[in-house]
């Protein structure tokens, strides 16, 4: 089982910039799909952005096109997601997540991070 542990959530006003990192343990790193969900209090963990094994491919979703980007060193077992143009409705729990195939809709099959909280204020 594949251990994450993220980083760099905290507060920051409309239209500023943050950087998650997700640091994983194992060493077939470069074999899993990467991905961040994010949650907010009595709603659904939802989809944020996705990443292949090798970084070729990214997914996003529609909320964080063009504003997120993700990005990974398999060097250094590690993912991110930078988050520029912040805006109030980004505001949730952050959680990183890794599987060997694809998910858009949080699932049990790979391994959950903690979370870390990031908080845009307006």
């Amino acid at each position: 089982q594949v251990q994450l542990v993220e980083s760099g959530g905290g507060l920051v006003q409309a239209g500023g910039s943050l950087r998650l990192s997700c640091a994983a343990s194992g060493r077939t790193f470069s074999s899993y799909f990467m991905e961040w969900f994010r949650q907010v209090p009595g709603k659904e963990r939802e989809f944020v952005a996705a990443i292949s094994g090798s970084g070729v491919y990214t997914y996003y979703a529609d909320s964080v096109k063009g504003r997120f980007t993700i990005s990974r060193d398999n060097a250094k077992n590690t993912v991110y997601l930078q988050m520029n143009t912040l805006k109030p409705e980004d505001t949730a729990a952050y959680y990183c997540y890794s599987a060997l195939f694809l998910n858009k809709t949080p699932s049990n099959f790979g391994s959950w991070g903690q979370g870390t909280q990031v908080t845009v204020s307006s």
